[in-house]
């Protein structure tokens, strides 16, 4: 049985940083996530993609982010369950829980919180007949090293933001990168939608729109793409590619956690906003893009604020007889750290006079 003060299911960047805030409050952390590092999307999906909205870092790789995460939480010393899925919860007369993964594992706390991104999930494949075949032979769903387009021809499918964002970052990697899209309008941030027509003006990408890819060609490995495009005089035209990459986003999937009797919502587990985000069972939190209210918006940085929020009222949980007083960390510095700091500070100060 492994006991902590907090229990997150979840150790993306988001889960990530509630430990962080709990190490603060002085409360001990264990993530649990059924992927075989920490990091969730960033580290599994799309490590090398650019974010841009974290502040502070006018550009962070997504990978970057979680090293520096880690880096952040490691005076803390959380403990991990990796490579194992939280499958069944059992609340004890306490008010306190059991949490129980796939592989048998048991976890005690008093506070969970549930910091799964999108929970499970899987790429919505386009309906090309045979595509399967080309899977791991050409076919790819995620971009998780670039380097592996380097000097190739690249087919990218899709009209949203990690089309346009990977579009734009492998034209400065693929040998040739062309984008396929349905319609001649996009889903995505309108900044990236004219740097992509931008760089179609100068040769970079080849942009084709008002089409889409309809079959796949070759023997072992990926040769050739179908373009069927809307325009009867254009027809079809077949293209040389060594891959194809469809960007339709994700199905994603609560899992086991949908069976806990939580409040669900269009997929996401609703939560209490006006308050600590603490859902319909006391004691249960959800922060990050798991969770909905009216008004929410998907992005790591509102899931940083949630789980400062959060760890402020599972404080107030774990310890109902204790007041706490909130000290910015450039008072109070950070746990493991704070003498060193200090002692070195008194150093510095004896030294000048």
């Amino acid at each position: 049985m492994i006991k902590t003060d907090i229990l997150i299911i979840g150790a993306g960047p988001t889960g990530l940083f509630a430990v962080f805030e709990a190490g603060l409050l002085k409360m001990k952390c264990h993530l649990i996530d059924a992927l075989p590092q920490p990091g969730g999307q960033c580290s599994e999906i799309y490590p090398k993609k650019p974010i841009y909205d974290i502040p502070g870092f006018p550009e962070v790789l997504a990978g970057e982010l979680v090293d520096n995460l880690m880096e952040q939480i490691k005076p803390f010393e959380p403990g991990f369950t990796l490579g194992e899925r939280a499958e069944t919860i059992e609340k004890l007369g306490d008010e306190s829980f059991i949490v129980t993964t796939n592989k048998g594992t048991k976890h005690h706390a008093p506070v969970v919180v549930i910091a799964g991104g999108l929970g499970s999930f899987e790429p919505r494949k386009p309906p090309i007949p045979g595509i399967q075949d080309f899977e791991e032979k050409g076919v790819d769903y995620f971009i998780k090293d670039p380097e592996v387009f380097r000097n190739k021809k690249v087919v990218i499918a899709g009209g949203g933001d990690s089309a346009l964002d990977w579009s734009i970052f492998l034209a400065e990697v693929a040998e040739e990168v062309s984008l396929v899209h349905r319609r001649k309008d996009f889903r995505g941030a309108l900044d990236s939608v004219e740097k992509v027509e931008e760089l179609s003006k100068i040769g970079k990408i080849n942009l084709i729109t008002n089409a889409e890819v309809v079959d796949l060609k070759g023997d072992n490995s990926l040769k050739t793409v179908i373009i069927r495009h809307k325009d009867e005089v254009r027809g079809e035209e077949e293209k040389t590619a060594d891959h194809f990459i469809p960007l339709f986003g994700l199905s994603p999937k609560l899992g086991p956690i949908a069976n806990w009797g939580l409040e669900i919502e269009k997929n996401a587990i609703k939560v209490d906003n006006a308050y600590d985000y603490q859902t319909n069972i006391p004691g249960i939190y959800a922060i990050g893009d798991v969770n909905t209210y009216k008004g929410k918006l998907k992005l790591i940085l509102c899931g940083f604020h949630e789980a400062a929020i959060m760890c402020q009222s599972a404080y107030q949980r774990i310890n109902p007889d204790k007041k706490y007083v909130m000290k910015y960390t450039t008072v109070s510095g950070v746990n493991g750290f704070d003498g060193s700091k200090k002692e070195a500070k008194r150093e510095v100060v004896k030294n000048i006079n």
